[in-house]
């Protein structure tokens, strides 16, 4: 079988997102750092439900911690199709990342997604904060870094987001 590296930033770090809503089952799961990015909260979502969601966006005096997932290429590609990537909302792309719990710096190559679509006077929402705290803390990434996911400026969920999850839930799930 062949297997994948993929980077999750947002709330594909827990558990519960990634094996649960999108289905995905994952071989190893690292805390990780990709130096060279940097973590936003502006991405708006395809539908317009008046919150925005986790991206990374190229700056070389960051680093962006998340989460380093061993997954098969068929995942990835169901990955590709419950993120939006054939359809724009996210671009799969390639990069630098170094498991936290190695010192010599090795890094792997893995995928990720990026957005170019941004919208600043958007914010994330309380419930999607949660879940990235709660990734962050379930893969033991460091005090620092749950502190700063703690301190960004979020909203209740709106009414809106409330009912599209529904629908969306029922879409993200693969068939038996």
């Amino acid at each position: 079988m062949l297997m994948a590296w993929y980077f999750a930033y947002g709330s594909n770090m827990q558990t519960a997102t990634l094996n649960g809503r999108r289905g995905i089952a994952t071989r190893r799961a690292l805390a990780a750092r990709a130096p060279g990015w940097r973590l936003v909260l502006d991405k708006p979502p395809l539908v317009a439900i008046g919150e925005s969601y986790a991206n990374i966006v190229p700056d070389v005096q960051a680093e962006v911690l998340g989460v380093l997932y061993e997954i098969a290429g068929d995942d990835l590609a169901h990955l590709d199709l419950t993120e939006g990537v054939l359809i724009g909302n996210y671009q799969r792309v390639e990069i630098a990342v170094s498991p936290l719990a190695r010192s010599n710096g090795d890094s792997v190559n893995a995928f990720t997604l990026v957005s170019d679509r941004r919208d600043a006077t958007l914010q994330p929402s309380t419930r999607y904060m949660d879940l990235l705290i709660a990734g962050a803390e379930e893969h033991g990434l460091p005090a620092d870094y749950v502190a700063f996911l703690r301190a960004i400026p979020a909203r209740p969920p709106s009414q809106e987001a409330e009912q599209f999850r529904a629908l969306l839930d029922g879409f993200l799930r693969r068939p038996s």
